[in-house]
């Protein structure tokens, strides 16, 4: 977990409160994710108010595919554990004009993903030992009556 990244999603709250944090500039309205806290990264703003905003939480997916290696350090991942393909998605935010990347949950393949089709943004363990849980966020594709929850299997 990269902390100021996304919303603590806390025991017991409600999953539609995750978000994705970003910052805006005051100057330009660009926004920016991961976050940035010091200038504007638009080449053409000298912008260095920055404010924070939680960015969408349904998205279009731009690209996909699947990662069929054991990333390297700094990600956590223990060798004596079996390592398992992981779909990696990038998402377009329309609103915010902007592609985040990330991966899938863990139930989502490449075979349930089409370029175009409306995901969500939903918390995830990326790793966890007897005193911590590291947080992530995965994409899972919007039922297709858009209640979220996932697609019917």
């Amino acid at each position: 977990m990269v902390p100021g990244w996304f919303t603590d999603p806390g025991e017991g709250r409600d999953p539609v409160e995750f978000r994705l944090l970003g910052t805006r500039c005051g100057d330009c309205g660009s926004v920016f994710f991961p976050r940035e806290d010091v200038f504007c990264r638009n080449p053409g703003c000298a912008g260095t108010e920055l404010t924070e905003v939680p960015l969408s939480p349904r998205g279009t997916v731009w690209s996909y595919t699947d990662g069929r290696y054991r990333p390297p350090p700094p990600y956590v991942s223990d060798p004596e554990v079996p390592w398992w393909p992981r779909t990696l998605v990038a998402v377009e935010l329309a609103a915010e004009r902007m592609v985040v990347l990330g991966q899938t949950a863990p139930d989502v393949t490449v075979a349930d993903l089409a370029v175009g089709m409306a995901v969500e943004l939903v918390p995830g363990v990326l790793d966890e030992d007897a005193e911590t849980v590291w947080t992530t966020w995965w994409w899972r594709p919007v039922a297709p009556d858009g209640a979220g929850g996932g697609r019917e299997r």
